[in-house]
């Protein structure tokens, strides 16, 4: 099934499209400024990889913030209250799709990173290229150090990005990473001055336009194949094991205690 820009350049209040010769420019946004992460930008994020994936017209896709941040806020402990099973598999179907609709975009992907990452930032690491501006921050402040399991894909991306010794330690303690030690570390390929990096995205975008789209396709396909053997083979599971964390403990009729030892 295809779809076409007009199908869901309107359809998101967290995601802004624009497009020009192919090259498309998703915005994510909360009201205009930087994303506030939630329920609502994470299920609209998987719905809006997953329509332009399915456009034909994508040739170069660039992911971008608006406001200062590229999303935040910092997570909090207050930020994650117990839940139940029934609403945890609602968040394991989405996190499940949200990084494979990503990788099934079949066109070369630019991050470009307007601030600081303090939310999921193994999504945007994912692209292909990726600016940060000077005043780029990246961190997991959103799973272990506020009590949640980074099962959801954290693991495997960053692992798989900044090997298993860095990633565990990165995901463990916090440790927020700023953009020079970022680019030391290979997790972006530049770093410029904040109003610099979306005019460096296009410029990139542009040069990567002048090829086939079949080769532009094909390379992407090639890129991410292993990436997406990887998550699919660990997410899932990873992402039951982050509900172990999160569902609230409570006892069966019998008065065992579920999740408990028997």
């Amino acid at each position: 099934m295809t779809t076409s820009l007009d199908d869901y350049s309107n359809r998101f209040n967290t995601v802004r499209f624009e497009r020009e010769e192919g090259i498309l420019q998703m915005t994510f946004h909360t009201n205009g400024d930087s994303l506030r992460w939630g329920a609502e930008p994470s299920h609209e994020m998987q719905e809006a990889f997953r329509a332009v994936a399915d456009d034909p017209e994508n040739r170069i896709v660039i992911l971008t913030g608006a406001g200062a941040e590229f999303n935040g806020p910092k997570g909090s402990g207050a930020s994650f209250p117990k839940t139940t099973a029934r609403a945890w598999e609602s968040a394991h179907w989405t996190v499940r799709h949200l990084l494979m609709n990503f990788l099934d975009i079949e066109a070369p992907i630019i991050s470009a990173l307007n601030g600081p990452v303090y939310r999921h930032c193994e999504t945007p690491l994912l692209a292909d290229i990726v600016l940060a501006s000077d005043t780029t921050v990246i961190s997991d402040s959103g799973h272990f150090v506020n009590g949640l399991i980074p099962g959801d894909g954290m693991h495997i991306v960053m692992m798989m990005l900044m090997g298993a010794t860095r990633a565990r330690y990165f995901m463990l303690t916090g440790q927020e990473i700023g953009a020079e030690e970022a680019q030391r570390i290979g997790l972006v390929n530049e770093v410029l001055p904040q109003d610099q990096v979306l005019p460096r995205a296009w410029e990139l975008a542009r040069q990567l336009n002048q090829r086939s789209q079949l080769l532009l396709r094909y390379t992407r396909v090639a890129f991410v194949h292993e990436m997406k053997q990887r998550i699919l083979a660990g997410q899932g599971y990873g992402t039951l094991l982050e509900g172990m964390a999160a569902i609230e403990d409570s006892k069966d009729a019998t008065g065992y205690e579920l999740g408990g030892r028997f």
